[in-house]
């Protein structure tokens, strides 16, 4: 697996880890992960699972389940006609 770069490279960065002592799936689940808006973006999401197949078999039980998640996202340009924070766009308020 090829190594992420440090959350601080990111615009927003999420990280979260779950455990359940037992799961169960009645129908197995769709996942979406969209970045909505204008503006190119350089993004990544990886969940890493413990005890927990992929995919998931509908209506049996997992025992001892981790799953870790992560999410990051960063602008990857600027939008055209975008300010910077500074003020004019290219140029640092004095």
């Amino acid at each position: 697996m090829a190594r992420q770069p440090e959350l601080a490279a990111w615009d927003i960065a999420f990280e979260s880890t779950v455990h359940a002592d037992r799961l169960r799936f009645e129908e197995e689940p769709s996942t979406d992960v969209r970045f909505p808006g204008t503006g190119e973006r350089d993004s990544t999401s990886h969940s890493e699972r413990s005890r927990l197949p992929r995919p998931v078999e509908p209506g049996r039980d997992y025992d001892d389940v981790t799953v870790a998640y992560r999410l990051a996202t960063r602008i990857a340009g600027t939008p055209e006609g975008d300010r910077d924070r500074h003020g004019s766009e290219g140029q640092q308020a004095s």
